[in-house]
């Protein structure tokens, strides 16, 4: 027991009432020890002091330097030993035999009995209620024995009242939930040993300076499935036994910092909460959190040495960082998002009573140990407000936005009472910092080289292309990764109402690109943005550019259709949509949003990206299932009258995209259309097929040299650009040179500019190192 307990017992509480919930909340700020039900018997003996004297409590909350939640379920489990403590109190049988002292002439066995009751039902019933079940099953058995050997038959009755009594708590104490899921452990259980609390009782943990709450404690029944770092944060991966669930368990810096630093850190938060960021200054969030960091910075340096502490410079750039989360950020949401591994985080309601869930590439769908309250919700709602000047209220109930934080952005979406009536609920969708590429792809398997290859041929050949999918299918995704194929000599134009796509990103790679912010799906009429089909009609007046649409939705697909009618002939005119197939596509176009039939031929090819899930449904990879171009000669139906043609469809069998007979054997109409307008193409199969052979040689080439240097940058955008560039000039030359692009000529210059390429940046890393 912590030296000090039993002279500062806790018996100050507070009973506070919200809706549905009755919490007590104990003050511990001075004791000297940390407050555990698990593993302090003291601690559990008074908790159930206070449950047997107030009715229906939710949960229970110790108030240190830290707050310790016990919630719903963990708090009924002790209540339920409250009520049997009370109870047992009151029991006529038990009064009324102390008062008549037993039922026999004799008083001889009385006394070892009241010990034995008081000892097991007055004190170790609070304090170790499992400890308290097994003895008195211990006592039952040794009373029965005794019975059947006493010698003198005036005992009897006396022994079968003492029974019965015990039999009475036993039985009303194995109808517990505590004791059911104890019972597996009981075998050679030694009452007092706190390990079966410890399987059961798992507090969440939230410093005074945050909100969300945190279930630190690994879970006693889960395996260990997988473990990793992101930055200072510890991820593990577990699951449990029978269950399909995984749990999703961190433990970022904040929960890993000692008192001195905890109340280093609330004190600098109340501090700086005297200047609440104004609107204004969240138009530029990048700028206002290297605001708050050097003020904050500068602040916590400052207590450090007037409270006289030591602490490393490092340890205070850290603190800092922590203090703008939980300031002008948005706290472990922000944690989560930088693990590239994590797709998506959803926030249900009612907050503070269940976790976080997210999307994890490995995992799938996990729950996960944190626990956002209502009052940080309110926080988040209030930031996605300024950051996006877009309403959340009663009168807009949906919002959607994006956000920029340190090794993410993230697209927002958050709904609001009444479409929701128990509260705010949000879902932040990750994207990666930056660009996806076509090798990456390959390197997860979404696609193959051959369809690498004829994508990129097709980027060239200034196609109109859409990609369908489900939700969470890698759609806008994959759309970046055909960007990176235009060259960079091309202006672009993106129009999108929530932006996803990486614009800051290519415009640093060195692209032409301008982007454009339109009114959401959802917008009320009358704000100050313009309506998606609007934008998408003004791009036809900023001149020659590739056109990029990030998602189509609704109505402005009828304008999206009059770009890509007036943009087919000269430019790439690409963008995402719903859809599972070709034919789906077509459909939500034309029946749905009402794309006229003539106006959808000006689609040349869609790409079909959907989740593929193993024979369990447990498991799901992301994978271009079609790449199927469409043909202009139909009326009607373009399903019936053969408009969609497959050149490449998924083979389960090979997890992989397959080519077509129709692709093998020349017949497409769309790659024939490209090759008429390339003089060293035109009319010659072969060539063309040569050339997408070339692509689809020199994609997987990055992928293989990647591997086998072991350096994964050359996947990444800026390298792929480059071997882009270079397989463009030197088609050029080799062209020029010989009379027509020789694709064994043109791979073998490639391939050896990549080797210098690779081994000067070996070299580089090198000299670096030293």
């Amino acid at each position: 027991m912590p030296e000090g307990l039993e002279k500062k017992p806790v018996d100050s509480y507070d009973v506070v009432r919200e809706a549905d919930k009755v919490t007590i909340k104990v003050d511990i700020e001075n004791f000297a020890y940390t407050p555990s039900i698990e593993d302090d018997p003291i601690c559990m003996s008074r908790t159930i002091e206070k449950l047997a004297e107030v009715k229906g409590v939710t949960n229970i909350i110790f108030m240190q330097k830290r707050d310790y939640e016990y919630d719903y379920n963990q708090t009924k489990l002790l209540d339920e030993i409250a009520q049997i403590y009370k109870q047992i109190s009151k029991m006529n049988e038990l009064r009324g035999y102390y008062a008549l002292g037993g039922t026999s002439v004799c008083n001889k066995c009385l006394p070892t009995w009241h010990a034995d009751i008081s000892e097991l039902v007055i004190r170790m019933l609070k304090r170790d209620p499992v400890g308290a079940y097994v003895e008195l099953r211990r006592t039952y058995r040794m009373e029965k024995i005794k019975k059947e050997h006493m010698v003198d038959p005036r005992c009897g009755p006396c022994i079968d009242n003492y029974l019965s009594i015990l039999n009475k708590i036993i039985y009303m104490l194995d109808r517990t939930r505590i004791v059911q899921m104890v019972k597996p452990y009981l075998a050679g259980y030694k009452p007092g040993d706190r390990e079966v609390y410890r399987r059961i009782f798992t507090p969440t943990i939230k410093p005074d300076f945050m909100f969300t709450k945190l279930m630190s404690s690994y879970p006693a029944e889960g395996e260990e499935l997988a473990s990793y770092s992101v930055g200072n944060t510890d991820v593990t991966i577990f699951g449990f036994g029978d269950s399909v669930k995984y749990l999703y368990h961190m433990m970022p810096p904040e929960f890993k910092l000692d008192e001195d630093e905890y109340e280093l850190l609330d004190l600098a938060r109340r501090i700086m909460a005297e200047h609440k960021p104004k609107k204004s200054e969240f138009v530029d969030p990048k700028r206002m959190r290297e605001v708050f960091y050097n003020v904050g910075r500068d602040l916590i340096e400052e207590l450090v040495d007037y409270k006289k502490m030591t602490l490393r410079t490092k340890q205070m750039d850290e603190l800092a960082q922590i203090l703008v989360r939980y300031t002008v950020g948005f706290g472990l949401i922000e944690v989560l998002l930088q693990d590239e591994k994590i797709q998506d985080v959803n926030i249900n309601s009612p907050l503070g009573q269940v976790p976080m869930f997210i999307v994890h590439a490995d995992f799938d769908d996990c729950t996960t140990n944190v626990i956002p309250t209502r009052q940080e919700a309110e926080s988040w709602a209030s930031k996605l407000r300024m950051i996006s000047g877009r309403p959340l209220d009663e009168a807009n109930q949906i919002l959607d936005t994006e956000i920029e934080l340190p090794g993410a952005t993230s697209r927002v979406s958050a709904i609001t009472e009444p479409l929701d009536p128990t509260g705010l609920a949000f879902s932040f969708r990750r994207h990666r910092d930056r660009p996806w590429t076509l090798p990456l792809f390959m390197k997860y398997k979404m696609i193959n080289p051959v369809g690498a290859g004829l994508l990129s041929f097709l980027i060239d050949g200034t196609r109109t292309i859409l990609i369908a999918g489900t939700r969470s299918s890698g759609k806008s995704s994959f759309l970046t990764s055909l960007m990176i194929e235009i060259m960079r000599r091309y202006r672009i134009l993106t129009i999108e109402d929530t932006l996803e796509l990486p614009v800051e990103s290519l415009r640093k790679l060195g692209y032409n690109i301008q982007q454009m912010l339109v009114a959401g799906a959802f917008a009320r009429k009358g704000t100050a943005e313009m309506s998606a089909e609007d934008g998408i009609r003004s791009t036809l007046r900023l001149g020659d550019s590739s056109l990029i649409v990030g998602e189509v939705r609704s109505t402005e697909a009828k304008a999206l259709y009059e770009a890509m009618r007036v943009g087919a002939a000269a430019n790439v005119v690409a963008g995402t949509i719903h859809a599972d197939s070709p034919y789906g596509l077509y459909d939500r176009l034309v029946n749905d949003i009402g794309v006229p039939k003539t106006s959808f031929k000006a689609t040349d090819v869609c790409v079909i990206a959907n989740p593929v899930r193993s024979a369990s449904s447990l498991q799901k990879q992301r994978r271009v299932i079609q790449i199927t171009e469409v043909r202009k000669d139909w009326d009607d139906d373009p399903q019936r009258e053969g408009a969609f043609v497959d050149l490449m469809k998924y083979d389960p069998n090979t997890d992989q995209l397959e080519i077509t007979d129709r692709l093998r054997n020349g017949e497409s109409e769309i790659l024939k259309a490209v090759a008429a307008n390339i003089k060293e193409f035109a009319g010659n199969w072969d060539a063309l097929w040569g050339n997408i052979e070339l692509r689809a040689r020199i994609k997987q080439a990055i992928v293989d040299y990647a591997k086998k240097a072991n350096d994964m940058e050359l996947l990444e955008a800026q390298f792929v650009i480059k071997c882009n560039d270079t397989f463009h000039k030197l088609q050029e030359s080799i062209t020029a040179e010989v009379g027509f692009p020789d694709p064994e000529k043109i791979f073998f210059e490639w391939d050896g500019w990549i080797k210098r390429e690779i081994k000067k940046s070996q070299i580089k890393g090198k000299e670096e190192e030293q």
